[in-house]
């Protein structure tokens, strides 16, 4: 009992809660431990979010596509983590990315119903629950200017972290730089101009075809904005 508590406290939105009320929960509610093997999609683009999952042990890889399939971004999440919370509830519950095993992935799965149970019984669940779709959906309006006003490397920087998990590594943009530069709405000699700028300052490398974010948090603070 003592090792289930020890991992659910370890998790987003089960942080602060007591073991008490943790070992009540146990008694009442179906946790599913499902363990995906390299490279397995649990999730796909477009399904519908019916449960909540908690990356509980491994890696997972996340790839998003536009519209036209031309650009895809990936990244890599560790456990202890939270994947796609934000999409159990509201007008849009469809997940808008696939999620792998990368290279194996532990998830605890708890159904939609049973969270809901699990945020009536105790105001700190609701409450870490509300503050974690308040963090991701309060986006600075020094960041949202920045894709307009802001210098090429800022709105790349904008668009880059808008995608991705703020504790994500392994960040790969695969595209065409030509339709890199078209969505940006650049001219291509600016846009080569800002990757080799970027590149040299160590914020990521780059090839034909891929751009690999070396850190994160970095490209982040070009926004010169608070998370």
């Amino acid at each position: 009992m003592s090792s289930m508590y020890e991992m659910l406290m370890d998790l987003p939105l089960f942080q602060g809660i007591s073991h008490s009320k943790i070992s009540e929960l146990i008694e009442k509610i179906k946790f599913n431990f499902l363990k995906y093997l390299n490279n397995e999609q649990f999730i796909q683009a477009n399904d519908t979010c019916r449960q909540l999952k908690f990356l509980i042990s491994g890696k997972a890889r996340i790839e998003i596509y536009n519209r036209n399939g031309r650009i895809k971004v990936s990244e890599t999440i560790s456990a202890p983590n939270v994947i796609g919370a934000e999409y159990l509830f509201g007008r849009t519950t469809a997940y808008p990315y696939n999620v792998y095993a990368y290279p194996d992935a532990g998830i605890l799965q708890i159904e939609k119903s049973d969270y809901l149970k699990i945020l009536k019984s105790d105001s700190i669940f609701l409450f870490n629950m509300l503050n974690y779709l308040s963090r991701n959906s309060q986006t600075p309006m020094e960041a949202v200017l920045s894709l307009t006003s802001g210098s090429i490397a800022e709105r790349l920087a904008f668009w880059i972290t808008s995608l991705t998990h703020k504790s994500a590594t392994d960040i790969v943009i695969n595209s065409k730089q030509k339709d890199m530069y078209t969505m940006l709405g650049i001219q291509r000699s600016s846009y080569m101009n800002t990757l080799n700028e970027l590149k040299d300052a160590g914020y990521l490398d780059y090839t034909t075809n891929t751009i690999t974010i070396t850190e994160r948090e970095r490209l982040f603070n070009l926004l010169n904005i608070d998370y």
